[in-house]
């Protein structure tokens, strides 16, 4: 029954608003996966990424050079055109040869890195849904208190002008008039706390489902999710994007090392040139070159054992994240189950209990049978299991999307 006098409460607040854009979760869940900040921004990071597996894959461009020799302003260039002139022209084409798989490792190296954007979106928008979710809920909490203050800022309203009325009548103590009014007062000051909380629920949730400049006018339509017991199903852990994309991580930092080691292979540079010497016989020649570093200095010892500490580092960084992984499935298990209960206890019998003792102090109160402080303690009580009531419903839905957020995830796609 409060249940349903809440909603009608809702109702009838929010349908004033003009303008007012009602929202479901799944409304808020479309609009998000179209206007998210962070989605686009892990989408063009998956985008970089792919290029980056072009260049890798990428074989070294050849070199052209054009050499003139031989110029003496002394002797003169000659007579004639500019191939007759009295110097030396070296055209010449250089290609470095890479050896030891170097192209490969690139390649292998840049794919790993770009399934890990991948999951790294995937994760990011897993994280991210949860992220709305809670501004989602907190949106419909923010309502149901605010709802809940304007109805006990109307009653004290009420009480108020009835105690003054007493008061005239002479049926009413001064003292207890002050009371009721201080009462109310403070009624007016929660309603106005909660209307803050509001408009920055509105704000959290309208910069998520891109509708900043409409803030003001989203209302939260859905209601709690209903209660579940059924036992919790977890997905594995191995299949957790963010674990993923620290798998494939290791993978890239693997191919990164190798790549170190391969430097240890000599590459080659093979030229060919074509000469038009018209100072000394032949006149037109060509030749071939081949070069090869030497590693006199250093055979890429540091190369080599950075590419080792980064290997190392990936598989610390995996087990960590496992181990987080794990840890946070277990918090959300707990948070679910604490949440629940609470749930179940307060929707059982402790919020039906407080509506009936108020109600009874109500009555007491209009007959004589009750004095104004213990008319006042049953509205607060009341009062407070009411807002703790849809606390609790907040953060069993919470509790909820965060043990499907971190353990269920899989069917969130």
């Amino acid at each position: 029954m409060q249940r349903l006098l809440l909603s009608l409460l809702l109702a009838s607040l929010f349908s004033s608003v003009q303008g007012a854009i009602p929202l479901s979760l799944n409304e808020a869940e479309l609009l998000w996966r179209q206007h998210s900040h962070e989605i686009q921004l892990a989408q063009g990071v998956v985008t970089g990424a792919a290029a980056d597996v072009r260049v890798a894959g990428q074989i070294p461009n050849p070199d052209v050079s054009l050499n003139v020799l031989s110029v003496s302003p002394w002797s003169g260039y000659g007579a004639g055109g500019w191939d007759r002139k009295k110097m030396d022209t070296v055209l010449r084409v250089d290609q470095l040869i890479e050896r030891g798989g170097k192209r490969d490792l690139r390649v292998r190296g840049a794919e790993s890195r770009l399934e890990a954007a991948r999951f790294d979106l995937d994760d990011t928008a897993r994280q991210q849904l949860g992220v709305l979710r809670y501004a989602y809920y907190n949106l419909r909490l923010a309502q149901e208190k605010l709802a809940l203050a304007r109805e006990t800022a109307e009653l004290y309203g009420r009480s108020t002008d009835a105690g003054r009325l007493r008061e005239k009548a002479g049926d009413l103590a001064p003292v207890d008039v002050a009371r009721l009014q201080i009462d109310s007062a403070r009624a007016e000051s929660d309603a106005r706390q909660a209307q803050t909380e509001l408009d920055q629920a509105r704000q959290a949730l309208a910069y998520l489902v891109g509708r900043d400049a409409e803030a003001i006018e989203l209302v939260a339509t859905d209601g709690w999710p209903a209660l579940e017991e059924q036992a919790l199903t977890q997905t594995p852990l191995a299949q957790r994007p963010d674990l993923e994309a620290a798998q494939k991580r290791l993978a890239a930092a693997q191919a990164d090392r190798d790549l170190a080691r391969a430097k240890k292979k000599r590459d080659v540079t093979v030229g060919f040139q074509l000469e038009h010497n018209q100072q000394n016989a032949p006149t037109d020649s060509f030749g071939f070159g081949i070069s090869v570093p030497l590693f006199i200095w250093h055979e890429y010892e540091g190369d080599i054992a950075r590419a080792e500490a980064d290997l190392d580092i990936a598989r610390l960084q995996v087990a960590q994240q496992q181990a987080q992984a794990i840890g946070q499935v277990a918090q959300a298990q707990s948070a679910l189950l604490s949440a629940r209960d609470r749930y179940k206890r307060l929707q059982g019998g402790l919020l039906a209990d407080a509506e009936r003792v108020a109600k009874a102090a109500e009555l007491a109160y209009s007959k004589g049978a009750m004095g104004l402080m213990d008319l006042l303690d049953a509205r607060r009580t009341q009062r407070q299991i009411q807002v703790e009531a849809a606390s609790a419903r907040a953060d069993y839905a919470k509790a909820l999307s965060d043990w499907q957020i971190q353990a269920e995830f899989r069917k969130l796609k």
